[in-house]
């Protein structure tokens, strides 16, 4: 699937200017597993690979969460738990209430959108990607600092579109 996506994931770094990452559904686990770095100077934002995507607070989380049922996406946090403010962004949710609401925006959205969640002063926008009849199989995800990648730049940039992948990657 990596191989698949990286040309996917160069393009959308270059039309971006960001970093953009992909995260592989793993049973009850996100881990980042691609990347391509969109920005040539200036400040960059690039964490490291391989890690586990913290649910609660993150934008690729979000866009998994939003594709399950309230329940199931309850689960998952509560097993993982909450990413706490002072680990991670000043506004990240901290109960369950605050962030069903956010993947109700989410939802409605049609992408996760995060400002200062994760991380003081970054952003982020992520998107599912779905496997027909199975649910999302991936995420996608477009980080970078805030003072670049603002919500109406990340509104701009989640307009509706259509990304054809290869038979492939759906096989």
């Amino acid at each position: 699937i990596v191989d698949i996506a990286q040309p996917i994931i160069d393009r959308l770094a270059e039309a971006s200017g960001e970093l953009v990452r992909l995260a592989l559904v793993d049973g009850d686990r996100l881990t980042f597993v691609a990347k391509a770095q969109g920005a040539r100077a200036g400040l960059r934002y690039d964490p490291d690979m391989g890690i586990d995507v913290r649910l609660s607070c993150s934008a690729g989380g979000h866009a998994w969460l939003m594709t399950l049922s309230e329940g199931r996406a309850t689960e998952l946090v509560a097993r993982q738990g909450f990413g706490a403010p002072a680990q991670y962004g000043p506004k990240a949710p901290t109960t369950y209430k605050a962030l069903m609401k956010v993947l109700d925006d989410d939802r409605r959205r049609g992408f996760a959108m995060i400002v200062e969640q994760y991380a003081p002063g970054m952003t982020a926008m992520a998107a599912p990607v779905l496997r027909r009849n199975q649910g999302a199989i991936a995420v996608i995800t477009i980080a970078g600092p805030m003072l670049r990648l603002t919500p109406a730049r990340m509104e701009s940039l989640g307009a509706p579109r259509v990304i054809l992948l290869p038979d492939e990657f759906l096989a």
